[in-house]
């Protein structure tokens, strides 16, 4: 007994449905690409950034610069902007013993990723700070490594506690940097080494704030999200642009002129401010990291072509005393 066969005209008017069904998939994913290279467009013609400041990314680990804050630093680095930006990271990410690996990861990434030099790294080691899932770092202990770093004028020896100048106690203080940029509240992954560094660094500011609400230094947190939004990847523009807007934030500054919002898209495929960079930073530095899920977070995360940064406003300890 032959074979059923179908009629030759039905045969062709499955082909000829299966190449319209195509033709919409390949022009939806172009109409895509097409909206996100406007997007981008529009983000760095119309959303203001940074320029000539001196600039301290606070991370907890190796890879946080690349996993999450790929896009700011590919958007604050390029020498026309003027700035000068720095990572501090507060642990080796030796929780698996590799820690002397994964700080020369730190660094090839950060050059990758735009820092002008290897001495613009910063990593530290120390038994206050271990890389844990489980432990929340002190605070206070954050605050006063900061200071000591970067205010070393209102630090003392062995303190926990950022006192202002004898000297001048009302006056504003100095620092070395202009911005601080870090985790937000949640920290993205609520991870508590993350979150510690929101706390500390939000101390940190408070200490520094003048009788007059004047600081010399602006902190700006990455804006943590849900699920869905955290993996839907370069479509999160459209939540972002539009929940910028909403805010009425888009356009706001603060005393120091500095924007409330800070808000980066990364270019998809070539150039230096790219997904592409971000995703090497990983992929080629960060080998010790890429085991299979880091390459579900490469491809779906929208923080690595997405980042928008809030400009904290932060109380000073006689603010939060007077509530």
């Amino acid at each position: 007994m032959g074979s059923l066969q179908l009629p030759r005209g039905r045969k062709v008017g499955n082909v000829i449905a299966a190449l319209v069904s195509i033709g919409f998939v390949v022009v939806f994913v172009i109409s895509l690409l097409v909206l996100y290279n406007y997007a981008t467009n529009y983000v760095r013609t119309h959303f203001p950034t940074l320029r000539n400041k001196r600039i301290c990314l606070l991370i907890a680990h190796p890879d946080d610069e690349a996993m999450f804050f790929a896009p700011t630093l590919l958007a604050l680095t390029p020498l026309e902007t003027g700035n000068h930006v720095k990572i501090l990271c507060l642990s080796s990410g030796n929780a698996a013993g590799l820690g002397e690996t994964r700080k020369k990861e730190l660094v090839k990434s950060a050059l990758m990723l735009g820092l002008r030099h290897e001495d613009d790294v910063f990593v530290l080691d120390l038994p206050d700070f271990p890389d844990s899932m489980t432990t929340t770092w002190d605070a206070d202990k954050i605050a006063a490594l900061l200071a000591s770093g970067l205010a070393p004028q209102l630090s003392q020896p062995n303190s926990s506690v950022i006192p202002r100048s004898p000297s001048s106690p009302t006056s504003t203080p100095t620092a070395n940097i202009d911005v601080l940029v870090t985790f937000d509240a949640t920290g993205v992954s609520s991870h508590p080494n993350h979150t510690s560094l929101y706390h500390g660094a939000c101390r940190f500011i408070a200490a520094l704030i003048s009788p007059d609400g004047s600081c010399p230094i602006d902190l700006y947190t990455l804006t943590s999200l849900n699920a869905a939004r955290k993996y839907s990847g370069f479509l999160d523009m459209f939540a972002t642009i539009v929940g910028v807007k909403m805010s009425g934030k888009a356009e706001e500054k603060n005393k120091m002129g500095n924007p409330a919002t800070l808000v980066s898209f990364s270019d998809l495929f070539e150039g230096r401010e790219s997904m592409a960079t971000a995703r090497k930073a990983m992929t080629n530095a960060h080998l010790s990291q890429m085991v299979w899920f880091r390459w579900g977070w490469i491809t779906l995360s929208r923080y690595m072509a997405i980042n928008d940064l809030r400009l904290v406003r932060v109380k000073s300890k006689e603010q939060r005393s007077a509530k």
